[in-house]
């Protein structure tokens, strides 16, 4: 007789739990990174609260939805559609934060092979690269414990976990969109706008988000 187990198989509950394990490593790793690289401890999180990428957070649940199915095949074709995937993810999150937020988080301006700076053919790579890694490799490992979370703890922790991130990340585009408009010389006009301006200064979020690029 077969076991229930919490999150099996491919599921909502599956992606959420990736989605927040993907999120805190990816930030830890590019922290780690940036010591390294440039010799200096940052904040790397997209977020107000924790050390949480949901660059990496979304990156990888759009590996795991595009490529679950392809556990088991040939390399290289994983290899090209996380690549063509990864860039085209990545370019559209550009995209998206200077749009709205009228700044840049990365800017590959000076490494070769680049499209307005906001990807380039070598992290272009590394998205194949990781791709392969993750669907054959990481993603099977990390599905197999997740599935071992007891069943009642496990949605217990799902809902709570997701509160917060929801709640972290409604507030961060918050905070980001008011400053940009501050950026715009537009004046505060209600309550919440106010509490942003004073709570979230451009001094607090300089050290939040240190990487962060005005447009």
């Amino acid at each position: 007789m077969d076991v229930k187990k919490f999150a099996q198989g491919y599921n909502l509950y599956k992606l959420i739990w990736i989605f927040l394990i993907s999120s805190f490593i990816g930030a830890c790793i590019e922290i780690v990174w940036c010591y390294f690289a440039m010799g200096k401890l940052m904040s790397r999180s997209s977020l107000l609260y924790g050390q949480f990428s949901v660059v990496w957070g979304f990156g990888c649940v759009l590996l795991t939805i595009l490529l679950h199915k392809l556990q088991g095949k040939k390399d290289l074709f994983i290899f090209l559609t996380g690549a063509l995937a990864g860039g085209l993810y990545e370019y559209v999150c550009s995209v998206f934060t200077e749009v709205f937020f009228g700044v840049r988080f990365w800017d590959y301006s000076d490494i070769a092979f680049n499209i307005n700076g906001r990807i380039n053919l070598l992290f272009c790579l590394f998205w194949g690269i990781i791709a392969v890694v993750w669907i054959q490799k990481i993603y099977p490992f990390l599905s197999c414990h997740i599935e071992k979370i007891p069943i009642r703890l496990g949605k217990l922790l799902t809902v709570v976990l997701s509160a917060f991130l929801f709640f972290d990340i409604v507030l961060s585009t918050m905070a980001l969109g008011r400053a940009y408009h501050r950026h715009l010389q537009m004046e505060a006009h209600n309550a919440v706008e106010i509490f942003l301006d004073n709570k979230y200064t451009d001094t607090y979020l300089a050290k939040r988000y240190q990487n962060m690029f005005p447009k």
